[in-house]
C-alpha cells in the first residue's frame, strides 16, 4: 500500500476586502469583477500550505536538492476546507493533491528528491546584477512580451524576522526550520519571487498563478539579501487568458544558486 501524508487547513487571508494591492484578484471586489465568487488565495501561499506533508514524505534533504512541479487547477477561496495529501507514486516521486471540501482538486503536483527531469530545459539569465525598478514600466501584452530576453534582476532583502512572520502568519507553518534561531526561507516565499520579478520589469494585472516548477539547489537562509534574476520564455493565449512563462534563478549573497524556477502565470485574465 502506498504511503501518504496529509495536512488539513481552513483557507484564509489577512484581509480579503483589501483593494489596495497590485493584484486585486486577491480581493473580493476585484475577483468578482472577473466572475469569481470571492477573493482568490495566492497560488504560492496555497502551495506553501502543502510543504509540511511534503517534508514528512521526502525529508529536509528536499530543501537542498529536490524539486516540485505544481499546477493550479481551480481557485482556493478564504473559508475553504482544504486537505493537502502527498501520496507515494512511482519510483522516488510523490504526488500532491490539494482538494477543497467538495472534493475538487485545487492544486496537483509531483515532488521528488534529486534533480528534476526538466531542469536542463530551463533558461539561464545572463544579467544577474540587480537593477532598481523604474518609476514607470511598459505594459505587458502578447505583442510586447520580450521572448528570450532577460528580465531586470532585483535585490530582495529578507530579514530573519520577516521570514518568521511569513511562515507563521501566511503559511500557518510553525516548523522551527522557518521560525527558529536561524530560520530558513519558506518554500512558499521562494516560489513567490517570480511574480515580483516580472513586475520588476512590466506593469500588468490582475493575474492568476497557473504553474510552478521549482528545483531546490541549497538551503536558503534568511537574514541576507537575495538576488532574483530571470528570462522571459514565452507568451500565449488560451481560452481567452493571456499567459506568460519566465525562468528564474535565486542567488544567495555569496553567489550560490539556491533554486531554479519556471513560473507560468495568467497576466491578463479573461472575464468569466
Amino acid at each position: 500500500m502506498s504511503r501518504s501524508f496529509e495536512r488539513r487547513l481552513t483557507a484564509f487571508m489577512s484581509d480579503p476586502d483589501d483593494m489596495d494591492q497590485v493584484n486585486v484578484i486577491h480581493a473580493n471586489a476585484g475577483a468578482r469583477e472577473f466572475g469569481y465568487r470571492a477573493a482568490l488565495v495566492g497560488g504560492v501561499i496555497v502551495y506553501g500550505w502543502a510543504i509540511p506533508p511534503v517534508l514528512e514524505a521526502l525529508g529536509t534533504g528536499w530543501l537542498e536538492e529536490g524539486w516540485a512541479d505544481v499546477s493550479f487547477r481551480r481557485p482556493a477561496y478564504p473559508g475553504d476546507e482544504l486537505t493537502a495529501t502527498v501520496t507515494e507514486g512511482d519510483g522516488s516521486r510523490w504526488n500532491l493533491v490539494i482538494a477543497n471540501g467538495a472534493g475538487e482538486s485545487c492544486v496537483t503536483g509531483t515532488f521528488s528528491n534529486g534533480r528534476a527531469p526538466w531542469l536542463s530545459g530551463l533558461q539561464t539569465p545572463a544579467a544577474i546584477a540587480p537593477q532598481p525598478r523604474p518609476e514607470t514600466l511598459p505594459r505587458l501584452t502578447l505583442e510586447t512580451a520580450p521572448l528570450g530576453q532577460d528580465l531586470r534582476a532585483m535585490a530582495v532583502p529578507l530579514s530573519e524576522a520577516e521570514a518568521r512572520r511569513f511562515a507563521l502568519e501566511e503559511e500557518a507553518d510553525e516548523d522551527p526550520l522557518w521560525s527558529g534561531a536561524r530560520p530558513l526561507v519558506h518554500p512558499g516565499w521562494m516560489a513567490g519571487r517570480m511574480t515580483r520579478l516580472i513586475h520588476h520589469s512590466f506593469d500588468y494585472g490582475p493575474s492568476i498563478h497557473a504553474r510552478s516548477q521549482v528545483q531546490n539547489l541549497a538551503r536558503a537562509e534568511a537574514g541576507q539579501t537575495l538576488t532574483v534574476a530571470g528570462v522571459f520564455v514565452d507568451a500565449y493565449e488560451r481560452k481567452g487568458h493571456h499567459y506568460a512563462v519566465a525562468d528564474g534563478l535565486v542567488l544567495a549573497e555569496d553567489g550560490r544558486e539556491l533554486c531554479r524556477l519556471r513560473h507560468t502565470t495568467v497576466f491578463e485574465v479573461a472575464r468569466r
